[in-house]
């Protein structure tokens, strides 16, 4: 059989690509068993169709590392859709029916205040407008008992209304709806009946637990992105079909594992971390590796700049994160994110101050040494001009920079700063070093955690550039840049399982709460059994992770306790208010056994292993001839050791920088690099 699109024949090989979809690049690692090989590939995103980028990078990767398409058995997406659509407000036009009296409750929000110093708070807009906000008639007691039956003449004059209107998609969450769910789901059959066509999300199925405006704002989100996330899988399939390319693909969550396509076109809200969570992925798989339990993890790319940290091995998850101030109260890895990476477009306020970003170049048109149209100065012309970057070989050689379009565009800024382009280019690194630095020490502080007692890993194309003199600003004194650096993410990803993250909401006291949780347990066994099986997960492939949401009655607040098994009897909820006690102790400094403990709500996690590489292969780096090039240090041009990660060898000193296909890193003077056993490179500060 000959492969459309490859010009090779199919093999029979077992190909398992993972794809990490950024704003500037697609980054591509591919595992090929037959050769015991990993290999990373890196193609430029198209940002009005992924799509297209995806299957392109596909096929150069195929034509260069040798197999076809039908050899490729898996492929494991991470993607920013869903991101993107909800930043940039590219969102179909939605409703909300909820309880009557309710109406108000996704204006309303919240009332806290991000910024104490602001004179007047602004919060984010509503994703739907109080127009389209409609009451229906029922009530639900916090039991679930019924108070109001559901008046489905009311459902009726809604779902006229929203006809009318011409609405996308609508968000079904009614008051303790986490309890019942009974009402939301006929509800959903009538508005699927009379608004055919229509993405329809109800609540009890996306977010079942308490706190009605997070679980409002969740289900808000998630119906409005279940047509973006539906479009784009449609036209990715279409494609894909076209290159009769008939691979399973699985789309990575927030919270680190994938799913299948049904189930992520369902609830496309659990996609909103999608591309990040494969970097912290990679960082908690690292950490282990390399015998560093301690690590911030920092992904700079193209557009973003992500901060994730590992310590004591593990990566920490939340049950409630946020996406431009907007909550999404569904498990994911715990991260932060700010508008800096190499595209990130600097720019003069109207004090006079040098700014950088949030907003980016993007793919396209991009930096403007890119030469693509491209005119404000971004952090890659500035790394260019600075001699970080080697402009006849950016991409493997497969891009040359434009070094006289990135002058013009620092000659700009500069003339409106009163400084030389030189020092106007230096500015811009150190204004972004200083952003980035910031974003690591709250990441740690509101943990209580000393950026002294941390490494920095650094990936990502951008990181490399940046890392060590970020790491010198926090007082870290050691740097990781491991191999595939440009593309961690999506190795990470390459090692993701099937995670599905199901929750019953329970509050009662946990002494008493035993034959309610292990109904409870049942149910949620039961609805993880059929999410695996529609994955094709075999039953020997599956395992169930179980933890508790407990507080001490009478607080607002509870913590996520792990859990060894689903043991409800006298004993197991005993060892479950052992565990919650210690664990408050270990966060809080102190624990209460004299007040009574309250469950708040179960969780499993079911997981399906996927086949996967035994060993963190990677390709040997080819060593290179060390060379020089001048590179602006504290104003002076210096020369700098010019070579490639193979060429390390026991020890560099800066200042060097270290050439690969898809990154760069720099090593500033007083540092000195060297190889280690696994591929990685470790930087360590040495004056």
């Amino acid at each position: 059989m000959q492969q459309a699109g490859t010009g090779l024949p199919a093999t029979g090989r077992d190909i398992r690509v993972a794809v990490d979809i950024g704003g500037t690049f697609t980054d591509f690692e591919i595992f090929d068993p037959a050769a015991g090989a990993v290999h990373q590939h890196k193609a430029p995103s198209t940002p009005a169709d992924p799509s297209i980028g995806l299957l392109d990078g596909l096929r150069q990767a195929a034509a260069r590392f040798g197999f076809a398409l039908a050899d490729v058995r898996q492929v494991l997406h991470g993607t920013t859709i869903a991101t993107n659509a909800v930043l940039e407000r590219k969102l179909p036009r939605g409703a909300v029916l909820t309880t009557a009296g309710f109406e108000d409750l996704l204006q309303i929000g919240r009332h806290g205040r991000r910024d104490i110093y602001a004179l007047t708070a602004t919060p984010p807009p509503p994703l739907v407008p109080r127009n389209l906000c409609l009451g229906v008639v029922e009530r639900l007691r916090a039991d679930g008992s019924v108070a109001t039956p559901l008046d489905e003449a009311s459902v009726l004059a809604a779902a006229h209304r929203l006809r009318e209107a011409g609405v996308q998609a609508v968000a079904v969450c009614l008051l303790h709806a986490y309890a019942n769910p009974a009402h939301e789901r006929r509800i959903g059959a009538m508005l699927a009946e009379a608004l055919p066509g229509v993405a329809v999300s109800l609540s009890s199925e996306i977010s079942p637990e308490l706190r009605e405006y997070e679980r409002l704002s969740t289900t808000v989100l998630n119906a409005l992105l279940v047509p973006i996330v539906a479009g784009y899988m449609a036209k990715l399939e279409r494609r894909l079909a076209e290159a009769e390319f008939g691979a399973r693909i699985y789309l990575v969550q927030s919270n680190g594992g994938v799913s299948g396509t049904a189930k992520a076109g369902r609830e496309p809200a659990r996609l909103l971390l999608s591309g990040p969570s494969g970097g912290a992925a990679a960082a908690r798989r690292l950490a282990g590796s390399l015998g560093l339990p301690n690590l911030v993890a920092i992904d700079m790319g193209g557009t973003s700049f992500d901060v994730s940290v590992v310590h004591g091995g593990q990566v920490a998850m939340v049950t409630e994160g946020e996406i431009d101030g907007l909550p999404v109260r569904l498990p994911m890895v715990e991260m932060r994110t700010i508008g800096a990476g190499g595209g990130s477009i600097a720019w003069v306020d109207p004090g006079g101050r040098l700014r950088i970003g949030p907003h980016s170049a993007g793919a396209d048109p991009g930096p403007a040494c890119y030469g693509r149209g491209g005119t404000g100065l971004t952090v890659t012309d500035a790394n260019l001009l600075l001699g970080r970057l080697d402009g006849e070989n950016f991409l493997g050689g497969a891009m040359r920079l434009d070094r006289a379009a990135a002058a013009r565009a620092a000659q700009d800024i500069a003339g409106r700063i009163g400084l030389e382009a030189d020092a106007t280019a230096a500015g811009v690194i150190a204004i972004t070093n200083a952003s980035l630095a910031g974003a690591i020490r709250l990441s740690l502080f509101e943990k209580g955690l000393d950026p002294e007692d941390f490494c920095l890993l650094s990936f990502g194309g951008a990181g490399g550039v940046h890392a060590c003199e970020v790491a010198e600003e926090l007082g870290i004194s050691r740097v990781v840049f491991p191999p595939h650096a440009s593309t961690l993410s999506a190795w990470g990803i390459l090692w993701s399982d099937i995670a599905h993250d199901l929750a019953a909401t329970q509050i009662l006291p946990l002494a008493e709460a035993g034959p309610a949780l292990a109904e409870a347990a049942a149910r949620l066994r039961q609805d993880a059994a059929a999410l695996l099986a529609e994955d094709g997960v075999a039953e020997g492939q599956r395992t169930l992770e179980w933890s508790a949401d407990c507080r001490y009655a009478g607080q607002a607040f509870e913590l996520a306790v792990p859990l060894a098994q689903a043991d409800f009897s006298d004993a197991g909820l005993v060892s479950i208010a052992e565990g919650f006690h210690a664990l408050h102790r270990q966060r809080f400094a102190h624990d209460d056994r004299g007040v009574p403990v309250e469950i708040v709500a179960l969780r499993l996690t079911a997981r399906g292993r996927l086949p996967k590489p035994e060993r963190d292969a990677v390709e040997a780096q080819a060593g290179t001839a060390r060379t020089q090039r001048p590179v602006l240090v504290e104003g002076a041009w210096v020369p700098a050791t010019i070579c490639g990660r193979g060429a390390v060898g026991a020890v560099l000193h800066g200042p060097a920088v270290i050439e690969e296909a898809y990154t760069s890193t720099w090593i500033p003077p007083g540092w000195k690099v060297s190889a280690h056993p696994s591929g990685a490179l470790m930087a360590e500060r040495s004056a």
